[in-house]
């Protein structure tokens, strides 16, 4: 086994992400957790305690320190700071200001998030991102968590996966649950167009707060390759799933990017992964490489020299050694994408800890395994080397 210098420059940023909802606990204020509640929403189980990281968030950024991460990127709950419309808690407001405390006296640069995925019941009940006014609600809602990001946060994330967002809108109106094998459902166009103005007035508040911090938000990318004759199907496909959300970042101070693995598209559309591909826990093609794709696909779209941060990546498995395996190929990948003149200014890896994902505690993700009885953090093999590789900056490459 060789040894190649990772070609990250001056101030990257080295962590792991988490999101509120996934590891805090009894949100009960929030949309996601009435749907978890709900029969008829057939949610496998519900995010109850999760981690209990709303107490434990100090043994969590301990942890990440002492592993060697710069860097941990976290969300805070709209529902926990605005629980009835028009109500703030100063007390909400005060811990997740305690929070970025935590995190810059233990060394890590907190990225904080303002939303991802979950959002007060009242907001659902109005209508959520397209009812009249939705976007000075949540204009309103950033203003009042200038508190918590000033000062003191250098990167906020406004949405996280806005597309993902429109994709979920679409599927409701449908009345449909779940996903193809292969492929994304078509966006709820409204929905599209909502979230986007609700970013730019985000920014908008963000920079008003304080103009040093850089503001930007994150896109899912799905790494759409064409089969041979299917480009412009391919192109069309993306198009509204995608890049028009990396085209509304234009302006911003960087882009978050996010993949797991790839999506091939053929004359008639999607193609599923083939029968003997290797699958994780979360039936995606086992696809390291889609990481470096991702960023190269985003700097086309976005143009000039955009600063772009891996916002996530991971794998979902309870083979900690394909973990490895797993960010070698994607770090690699990433690397490669740097020395070609993608101007790639951090990586953080999804998940700093095993966690609810959106309907089960079973796709483990985690760097960090959590006993579900005791709450008690375990950091795996994973955990140690990519820590250390923040440190030494040598990538193990395999040579057999």
């Amino acid at each position: 086994m060789t040894h190649t210098s990772l070609p990250f420059p001056d101030g990257f940023l080295w962590g792991a992400s988490t999101a509120a909802h996934q590891i805090e606990g009894n949100n009960v204020n929030s949309d996601w957790w009435r749907k978890e509640h709900d029969p008829a929403a057939e949610i496998a189980e519900p995010s109850l305690d999760a981690c209990d990281s709303y107490h434990r968030w100090e043994q969590d950024m301990d942890l990440l320190a002492r592993l060697g991460f710069s860097d941990y990127r976290f969300s805070i709950e709209w529902a926990r700071i605005e629980p009835v419309a028009g109500t703030f808690s100063r007390a909400e407001i005060a811990h997740y200001r305690r929070m970025v405390d935590g995190a810059l006296a233990r060394g890590l640069r907190p990225m904080v998030t303002l939303h991802h995925f979950t959002v007060p019941q009242w907001f659902e009940d109005l209508g959520g991102w397209t009812a009249d006014g939705a976007v000075d609600l949540f204009a309103r809602y950033v203003e009042h968590c200038a508190p918590v990001i000033a000062p003191g946060v250098s990167h906020v994330c406004t949405i996280n996966e806005p597309n993902m967002i429109a994709v979920m809108a679409g599927l409701a109106k449908r009345g449909e649950q779940g996903f193809p094998p292969a492929g994304l459902p078509f966006p709820d166009e409204e929905t599209s167009h909502a979230v986007i103005a609700a970013h730019h007035a985000a920014v908008k508040a963000v920079r008003a707060v304080d103009p040093g911090i850089q503001v930007g938000w994150t896109v899912a990318n799905q790494v759409y390759q064409a089969m041979p004759g299917a480009e412009e199907v391919c192109a069309a496909y993306r198009r509204p799933r995608e890049d028009v959300f990396i085209e509304a970042a234009r302006g911003d101070d960087f882009i978050g990017v996010q993949s797991y693995t790839r999506t091939r598209i053929g004359p008639d559309g999607p193609v599923p992964a083939p029968e003997d591909a290797e699958r994780t826990l979360t039936q995606w093609e086992y696809y390291p490489a889609a990481v470096g794709e991702a960023l190269r696909h985003t700097a086309d779209v976005i143009g000039g020299d955009m600063p772009l941060i891996v916002t996530e990546n991971g794998i979902a498995t309870t083979d900690d050694s394909r973990r490895i395996d797993y960010y070698t190929g994607a770090l690699a990948s990433v690397a490669a994408a740097i020395e070609d003149g993608v101007n790639v200014r951090g990586y953080l890896a999804w998940s700093a800890l095993d966690n609810y994902e959106w309907g089960s505690f079973k796709p483990t993700f985690g760097l960090v395994a959590v006993d579900p009885v005791t709450f008690e953090r375990t950091p795996k093999p994973s955990a140690e080397w990519l820590g250390g590789l923040g440190r030494s900056r040598e990538l193990p490459r395999r040579t057999d």
